[in-house]
């Protein structure tokens, strides 16, 4: 998919995401409080950075201000839906809280955060 098919396919931004094409990734940047008010414009742009095969979704959470258990609920969603088309999503996150949340919820090892998006050029393993 190249990144012009990618930002039109892509849901427009709202309060919470924006989805954008990022060299061989399609970045979801997410911001603000997601809890169950908001977790459905997540939902959005997760189910459009999965819906393609062998999608590779980086998540950024840097912005987040809050994530409750809706907000994981999303995340792990769409995880799946990236791994049953062949592709994966991973979680880009500087913060303690988000350590925090996941290790308290178990899934530090399905969601090791990655402290900052990868060099553009290539797919990291």
């Amino acid at each position: 998919m190249t990144a012009e098919a990618d930002e039109q396919d892509s849901p427009p931004g709202n309060s919470c995401a924006l989805t954008r094409p990022y060299g061989p990734f399609t970045v979801v940047e997410v911001c603000g409080e997601i809890d169950m008010a908001t977790a459905d414009l997540v939902v959005e742009h997760l189910d459009a950075a999965t819906a393609v095969a062998e999608p590779d979704v980086l998540v950024d959470l840097r912005s987040v201000e809050f994530l409750d258990c809706s907000g994981l609920r999303v995340l792990c969603r769409a995880e799946r839906r990236a791994r049953e088309r062949g592709g994966r999503l991973r979680i880009v996150s500087d913060g303690p809280r988000v350590d925090r949340l996941l290790r308290a919820s178990g899934l530090f090892g399905r969601f090791p955060p990655l402290r900052a998006l990868p060099a553009r050029a290539g797919r990291p393993q």
